[in-house]
């Protein structure tokens, strides 16, 4: 598999319309590749570095992944098919803690470059983070016309909104490309 390095703001643009459809983070502990569908980030620059930032819900098992090992892909459709939908939406229902999401969605793993987290070669353009910091969103914070994504009558298990607060894991980005066959 052949990697094309991409730079950053040739596909800013890209990342940002494809991610209200949904697009995937990949992280990867010890014993477990673990995927999931985010709707949610930020590409941009803090700190005079390129990152993205992913908001990840308290109770998901990414959260825990990544408390394990601080580093993640973000892996982007290169074009919007059905067959991509489907993974989407397998995704994005199905949990990591109980389950391998990697072989059920049926996605391929191609080994990273600069970190222990795989791309996917299924969603080619990929940025490779390492996380630099992470913040708690506090919810007496956020202005209360968004309070419906924090219902807090919702378990956090819940797929979607559920009283579960976001943390914000800023991750500079250390690689960009697309995978090519």
């Amino acid at each position: 598999m052949q990697r094309k390095k991409v730079k950053i703001e040739d596909i800013a643009g890209k990342i940002v319309t494809e991610l209200p459809k949904g697009i995937l983070l990949t992280t990867k502990t010890e014993d477990k590749v673990n995927t999931m569908t985010i709707g949610w980030g930020t590409v941009g620059v803090e700190w005079n570095k390129p990152v993205f930032a992913a908001y990840i819900r308290e109770g998901r098992f990414t959260r825990r992944q990544l408390e394990e090992n601080p580093v993640f892909t973000v892996n982007i459709p290169a074009e919007r098919t059905p067959e991509i939908q489907k993974v989407i939406g397998f995704c994005g229902s199905h949990s990591g803690r109980t389950e391998d999401k990697i072989s059920g969605a049926g996605l391929t793993l191609v080994d990273s470059e600069q970190i222990a987290a795989p791309a996917v070669k299924e969603f080619p353009i990929t940025l490779e983070c390492r996380v630099v910091f992470t913040q708690r969103q506090e919810l007496s914070e956020i202005d209360p016309k968004f309070g419906n994504f924090y219902p807090q009558d919702v378990d956090s298990s819940a797929t979607g909104a559920n009283k579960d607060a976001h943390i914000a894991y800023y991750g500079e980005i250390v690689d960009a490309y697309m995978l090519e066959d």
